[in-house]
């Protein structure tokens, strides 16, 4: 019944076709020994070859060794390639501050890749099962999930992993091993509850069983394929959105705000997801808390605003974009200083930019006042000393309508963030700041009916 339900699930979710080459994650416990087995049985039918990858995390001493030493003899008897590696996984994981769990899980599946590379296989085979999915939603729930963590464990993840066994409930695979006297190891530490999901699998799903409903693992599985169809479609139209809305680099994401901040929120995380896979590879360890402190940057008082999350994400707040990076983006500030002529041009290399002035009468302004928008206008009469074009200084002002308006406080103001504040060039005399770039002019230099002289200036990049 088990070989026939497990052919099923391959069939319906296309988990295996002919020809393909597996490698399977074998501990020598019942699920992946089950899994095994039973792929044996279907190698001529699917024509497929099988690898078996055994890890040895040196966390059980002598027990590990025999957990290698059966995965071995098991193979050799069935006529499976096999491969083995031992990593001391604790000191890996002290080294890289991740916890054994998170460690383990990493090296197991940089194993299984390398050993797909090496081999040309394109699938790899993992034997979670109907109770892993049931203490997976669990956990999610715990953390505050969405519709993608009710989800649980897919069936077939990137074309690449499959687990044809989420289906089958454990008791029923440990049957299924003594049937066929397949003598699997039990790993005692899986009877440990020191570890969150040991916790609810020794403790929480049997109360829950116990004292709600007997039937709970199957309930759970069953809520999570039932929202599958829903979030897939939402999914789609997300995958979309994502597509349209964000501009992508290797490695990081640019999100357009002004098309981002109309969209259904349903969306927008799914977005944002989107965003942080193509950054990082994958959403481990990041929360719906995460992504809703995202979210919180959307309005225009938040730009130049930046968020640390969890496995070095960063994510900064721009002025029309929300960019999502692992690269921390360090402003510098550009000094620059260069005298300008009064007729003529001088270019800030440190900007790219090109100033160029003019002088002419004021008969020959009204003619031309015109001709681009992108001119500025000055009495020249009014310029004490050199004309000079510098970066901004502590304690700069400008004179505006209401009086004089420090530049730190009227960049804040055009939401103009910090790191660009110092490729503003301003334009000064002697005494007084002139203008500040092509955003504002000073009253105290504008053109008016008593102007005789007049200086035209245009900053251009180059």
């Amino acid at each position: 019944m088990i070989f026939q339900k497990v052919l099923d699930t391959i069939n319906r979710h296309n988990l295996i076709e002919k020809g393909d080459k597996i490698v399977l994650g074998i501990s020598g416990g019942p699920d992946s020994v089950c899994l095994l087995h039973i792929l044996n049985r279907l190698k001529e039918m699917f024509d497929i070859e099988i690898y078996a990858a055994h890890l040895n995390h040196q966390i059980r001493g002598i027990e590990a060794q025999k957990d290698a030493l059966y995965v071995t003899q098991l193979c050799e008897e069935m006529g499976i390639k096999y491969f083995v590696r031992s990593i001391d996984v604790p000191k890996y994981c002290e080294e890289n501050k991740l916890s054994i769990e998170d460690g383990a899980r990493k090296l197991r599946y940089d194993m299984f890749y390398e050993i797909m590379r090496r081999t040309h296989a394109n699938k790899i085979a993992i034997a979670h099962n109907m109770n892993d999915q049931a203490e997976t939603v669990l956990m999610h729930i715990m953390r505050g999930t969405g519709l993608q963590g009710l989800r649980g464990i897919e069936y077939i993840r990137d074309q690449v992993i499959i687990r044809p066994l989420l289906d089958i409930e454990r008791k029923d695979i440990e049957g299924y091993c003594e049937q066929y006297n397949l003598n699997p190891r039990i790993d005692k530490t899986n009877l440990d509850p020191i570890y969150t999901r040991n916790k609810i699998r020794l403790k929480l799903l049997p109360y829950m069983q116990d004292n709600f409903n007997s039937n709970v693992i199957k309930s759970i599985v069953r809520m999570s394929n039932s929202v599958k169809e829903d979030s897939d479609y939402i999914e789609e139209n997300a995958l979309m959105k994502f597509e349209e809305i964000c501009i992508v680099s290797d490695d990081s994401v640019d999100i357009a705000v002004d098309l981002f901040i109309n969209l259904h929120n349903a969306i927008k995380y799914r977005v944002l997801r989107y965003a942080i896979k193509y950054v990082l590879g994958d959403t481990n360890f990041i929360d719906q808390k995460h992504i809703l402190d995202i979210i919180e940057l959307e309005p225009e008082k938040k730009i130049g605003k930046k968020l640390n999350l969890p496995r070095g994400l960063f994510v900064y707040r721009k002025k029309n974009s929300i960019i999502i990076t692992v690269k921390e983006i360090i402003s510098e500030d550009i000094e620059f200083c260069y005298k300008v002529p009064k007729n003529g041009f001088v270019k800030i290399k440190e900007l790219g930019m090109l100033v160029e002035a003019e002088t002419m009468g004021i008969g020959k302004y009204n003619l031309s006042k015109q001709e681009n928008k992108s001119n500025r206008w000055f009495d020249l009469d009014k310029i004490k000393g050199d004309l000079i074009v510098r970066s901004r200084k502590p304690g700069d002002k400008i004179t505006i309508s209401v009086g004089n308006k420090k530049l730190k406080s009227l960049f804040i103001d055009m939401k103009i963030p910090k790191e660009e504040r110092s490729r503003i060039p301003i334009l000064v005399d002697s005494e007084d700041v002139i203008c500040v770039g092509n955003y504002r002019v000073s009253e105290n230099f504008k053109v008016n009916e008593e102007t005789k002289q007049v200086l035209k200036i245009c900053f251009k990049k180059l």
